[in-house]
């Protein structure tokens, strides 16, 4: 019997551009700048990733949906991108992209040093 590999998730296909934005915690103002620029039918996906404090509760989703009509939403482990969409990602956590899904990857104690934009 051939059984398909169900541990494997199925590839899915991008036709349009994903935008990283990345800054340190003193990138809000930038990252406001950027959002009122951007038209709200680019056709592109935007993520934003910002060394955020581990030990505190981020509202940056709710600061930048103020500053654009584009859908802004915060990250959850294996969302679809999708174009004409804002991304931003939650504190203490590590993103990577794989065929078209954000992941998130829990920072632990021992990561002494907050490298989530050289590691997205």
């Amino acid at each position: 019997m051939n059984f398909p590999n169900i541990n494997k998730p199925e590839k899915t296909t991008q036709n349009f551009p994903v935008v990283g934005i990345g800054a340190s915690a003193g990138g809000l103002d930038a990252f406001k700048k950027i959002l009122k620029t951007i038209p709200k039918d680019s056709g592109m996906a935007y993520v934003i990733v910002q060394h955020l404090s581990p030990d505190h509760p981020s509202s940056l989703t709710d600061i930048l949906s103020q500053c654009t009509e584009i859908p802004v939403h915060e990250i959850i482990n294996d969302i679809h991108l999708a174009p004409n969409h804002i991304y931003i990602i939650p504190e203490n956590n590590n993103l990577i992209a794989e065929d078209g899904v954000l992941k998130l990857h829990h920072r632990t104690r021992g990561d002494r040093k907050n490298n989530c934009i050289d590691i997205f």
